[in-house]
This record gives structure tokens, C-alpha cells and sequence, in this order.
């Protein structure tokens, strides 16, 4: 650009060709500023899509996050239970009371000696009916007062 304006020689010339180079600066700029307001709101809308789509996948990870550490935790709350229930069935047990386990056992025992002594003796309402009525009792005969000796 120097030798350009070297060359130009005078100075009317040379003031000529600044006006000129500052009125295309001038219009560049407007330009510019005119390019930015159509593309600009492009580019936000652009801008903000990016984002929205940036917000959704976030959202799903933390989303994904917080179910993985809700899993963990509910993990943790059921061995933590389950340590529980193993320490009172051991406390329970040396204090011996029977667990379920047990009465359900002895309630099948028990179901079954019933079942055996009933067909040892016959189902109950037969062998109520093959009673005879009782007979009412006599009365007791009354005290006599014992003999002096």
C-alpha cells in the first residue's frame, strides 16, 4: 500500500485515494453489521437448539446417574436389612424362641398326631354319638358325724 500511494505522487491524488479507501472501509463495515443482523439471528437460533439438544443429553445422564446411585442405594438398604433380620433371628434364637420355621413344623407334627388319633379313635362326632349318656350322678350321702371314741 505504500508504494501504491508513493506512486500516486501529488497530494490531491494521494487525499483522493484515502477518501476512497475509507469509503470502502466505510461500506465494508456496513457490510458486515448488515450480514450480522440477517445471519445472527441464525446463528442464535442455531445456538439455542445446540443447547436444548446439549440440555437434553445432560439430563438423561444425570437421569441415568441418579437411577444407578438409586439402585446402589437400595442395594445397600437390603443387605443392610438382611444383617438386621440375621442379628435379631440370633439374638431370638439364643433366647430361645422357636423362629417360624419351627411352629410351622410343630403345627404340621401336631396336624398329623391329630390325624393319627383320629383314625385310631374314629372321627369325633362317631364317637360321640357311641357314648352312652351320662348317667346323673348320686347324690352324696350325707356326712354322718364321726363316732366319739
Amino acid at each position: 500500500m505504500v508504494k501504491k500511494l508513493k506512486a500516486l505522487g501529488t497530494d490531491k491524488q494521494l487525499s483522493a485515494t484515502i477518501r476512497e479507501s475509507a469509503h470502502q472501509i466505510w461500506l465494508a463495515g456496513l457490510g458486515a453489521f448488515a450480514k450480522a443482523q440477517q445471519e445472527g439471528n441464525k446463528v442464535f437460533d442455531a445456538l439455542v437448539r445446540e443447547g436444548e439438544e446439549i440440555q437434553q443429553k445432560t439430563r438423561k445422564i444425570a437421569e441415568d446417574k441418579v437411577t444407578e446411585m438409586a439402585s446402589k442405594a437400595t442395594g445397600t438398604w437390603d443387605k443392610l436389612e438382611q444383617v438386621f433380620e440375621n442379628r435379631v433371628s440370633k439374638a431370638l434364637n439364643s433366647l430361645g424362641v422357636p423362629t417360624k420355621k419351627d411352629i410351622d413344623a410343630l403345627t404340621k407334627r401336631v396336624m398329623a398326631l391329630t390325624a393319627e388319633v383320629e383314625k385310631l379313635n374314629g372321627p369325633a362326632p362317631a364317637r360321640a354319638a357311641a357314648k352312652p349318656a351320662a348317667k346323673p350322678a348320686a347324690k352324696p350321702a350325707a356326712r354322718r358325724p364321726a363316732a366319739k371314741a
